[in-house]
C-alpha cells in the first residue's frame, strides 16, 4: 500500500494535536504525500493546524469524523497511539463511520481493523500496517557485503527526532539526484514511505532478521539507504535499537539528542550520560555482531523545537566543542550540512 498524492487524507488525532500521543499523525502531517483534507481533534476543533502547531499548511481542524467528510477525504489515517494499542468503543465508532461514508482506513496500531469490516466497497481498503512480514529468518551479517551506504540515526531516548532526521537528510539527498531511500521501521515511517517493516510487531528472534532482509532488497536498487531508528540503547524498555544495528551492519550513525534531556523520558531515575559516553557505547555495540569495520557516530542531530533560534544555534556550537562532531537542527535548518558532513 503507498499513499499517493491522489488520496485525500483526514487524520485521526483526537487529543493527539497539542498531546504526546499524536506523533504517528503529525509526523505524515510533515512528510507525507498525500493531500491532507482535514484533522480530527475534538481539543483544537475550530482552529487550523498552522495557528496551533506551527507546521505551515492551511488545514482545518474538526470535531469529528461526520464533520471531516464536508472536506470529501477518500482515507481516514490513524495517528494517535492510545494506551494498549487499541482504539476505544468511541473512536472505533468514528472509524466504523468513516467506513459506512466510504473511506478507507490506514491503520498504524497493535490491533487490527480488518476483521471489524467484512463488507468493502470495491474501491475500499484497510491496512493494518502492524502485521510481521512472512518469511522471516535470524540475521547472519549479510549487510556487511554490501557496498551502498547504510546510515542508521540511534537515539539517547525515545521519540527525540530519529525518523525525522533520516527523512530529511534522504530529502536533501533526492534533492541533489543522489539514489536514495528512506526505510521506514515504526508506523509513521511505513505510512509515509509506503512500505517497511514494523519492528515492535516481529518477534524478537527474527526482529534482526527482519532489517537484514529490508536492507538486502533495498539495496538492490539504492546507493544510499536511511534507516529508521527505534528506542535507545539507554532506554530500559527498548528492544529495537539492537536488531536494527545488528540487521543493517551500518557504515555510520547520526546520534539524535533532544537538547537538554538528561533523563530517560519515561523513566527519569534513568540519567543519559553525557554525549561522548554516549557515543562511545554505540560504536561499541556497533563493532560486534559482524562488524568487520569500526562503525562510527558520524554526526549529531539535535532536537530544538523548544528553542528559539538563537538558543538552539547556541546549543549546537556547543555539542559540537563538546564532541568534535558535526552538529544541527535537520528539522529547523535542513539536512544539506549533515549530508555533506557523511558523505
Amino acid at each position: 500500500m503507498h499513499l499517493t498524492a491522489k488520496h485525500r487524507v483526514a487524520i485521526l488525532l483526537h487529543g493527539g494535536v497539542k498531546g504526546g500521543h499524536g506523533k504517528t499523525g503529525l509526523a505524515y502531517l510533515r512528510y507525507g504525500q498525500a493531500a491532507i483534507a482535514a484533522v480530527i481533534d475534538a481539543q483544537t476543533a475550530g482552529q487550523w493546524l498552522k495557528e496551533v502547531t506551527g507546521i505551515a499548511k492551511d488545514i482545518p481542524i474538526v470535531a469529528n469524523v461526520q464533520a471531516a467528510l464536508a472536506y470529501k477525504p477518500n482515507v481516514l489515517l490513524i495517528g494517535i497511539a492510545p494506551s494498549g494499542g487499541s482504539l476505544s468503543e468511541q473512536l472505533l465508532e468514528e472509524v466504523k463511520q468513516g467506513v459506512t461514508a466510504g473511506l478507507s482506513v490506514v491503520n498504524g496500531l497493535h490491533t487490527p481493523l480488518t476483521p471489524y469490516f467484512e463488507q468493502l466497497q470495491p474501491q475500499q481498503w484497510i491496512w493494518d500496517i502492524r502485521q510481521e512480514p512472512k518469511g522471516l529468518g535470524i540475521a547472519l551479517a549479510k549487510a556487511r557485503s554490501l557496498s551502498c551506504q547504510r546510515i542508521l540515526t540511534v537515539g539517547t531516548d525515545m521519540i527525540v527526532g530519529k525518523m525525522s532526521t533520516c527523512l530529511e537528510c534522504h530529502g536533501a539527498a533526492q534533492k541533489r539526484g543522489m539514489n536514495s531511500k528512506f526505510l521506514g521501521t515504526g508506523q509513521g515511517g511505513i505510512m509515509i514511505a509506503g512500505d517497511g517493516i514494523p519492528l515492535d510487531a516481529v518477534r524478537v528472534d527474527f526482529a534482526a532478521g527482519a532489517v537484514e532482509k529490508m536492507v538486502l532488497e533495498a539495496a538492490n536498487d539504492h546507493d544510499l539507504l536511511w534507516i529508521e531508528g527505534q528506542g535507545s540503547l539507554l532506554h530500559p524498555g527498548s528492544t529495537a535499537t539492537l536488531p536494527l544495528i545488528r540487521g543493517s551492519q551500518p557504515t555510520a550513525l547520526i546520534l539524535v539528542h533532544r537538547v537538554g534531556q538528561t533523563q530517560i523520558h519515561n523513566a527519569p531515575q534513568v540519567a543519559i550520560p553525557p554525549l561522548p559516553e554516549v557515543i562511545e557505547l554505540y560504536e561499541q555495540v556497533a563493532r560486534v555482531g559482524g562488524g568487520t569495520n569500526q562503525v562510527k557516530v558520524k554526526a549529531i542531530a539535535l532536537n530544538t523545537f523548544h528553542l528559539d533560534e538563537k538558543e538552539a544555534q547556541n546549543a549546537i556550537d556547543t555539542v559540537k566543542e563538546n564532541t568534535g562532531l558535526p552538529c544541527t537542527d535537520v528539522v529547523r535548518f535542513g539536512g544539506d550540512s549533515l549530508l555533506d558532513d557523511l558523505l
